[in-house]
């Protein structure tokens, strides 16, 4: 008996909206790499594109656990000695809330160009609670939420 290995042409890639509201970054980011990589269907093969399309709301509205908004930073550097950057989530948070998701999507996902690919095709992520992919007819996912201390 042979292993099924899926085919491009047996792929059906459906539409998912999660709503990021009170949701935890790290749990978030899990589902949604492991939805846009296929895990979840019985076909997955990790060579072949077998995920689905999905659409993150109100990304600004994250939550973030521990002391993580004071302490934690993403470093960048410039190629000059001396210049590198540290800029804390809070931060970036506030400007951009779709970029925090898609870095914590991004480190959930293999390095390879399949998952660069899925990354830059398949994930949506909105600040608010509005997106223009209505007419895909997307089914809505729901994660558990943060409970208030």
């Amino acid at each position: 008996m042979s292993t099924y290995s899926a085919k491009p042409a047996d792929m059906d890639h459906k539409w998912f909206v999660l709503d990021a509201e009170g949701i935890v970054l790290g749990r978030l980011a899990s589902e949604v790499a492991k939805i846009l990589r296929g895990k979840n269907k019985p076909i997955f093969t990790p060579h072949v594109d077998t995920g689905d399309n999905v659409i993150v709301i109100n990304a600004a509205k994250i939550v973030l656990t521990g002391r993580k908004a004071e302490q934690k930073t993403y470093f960048q550097y410039t190629g000059y000695m001396g210049h590198d950057k540290k800029v804390p989530i809070a931060t970036v948070l506030a400007k951009h809330p779709e970029r925090v998701i898609e870095h914590a999507v991004y480190g959930m996902l293999p390095k390879n160009s399949l998952a660069k690919q899925v990354l830059r095709l398949k994930l949506r992520v909105y600040p608010g609670a509005q997106h223009p992919h209505k007419a895909q007819q997307p089914q809505t996912l729901t994660l558990p939420k943060r409970e208030a201390k």
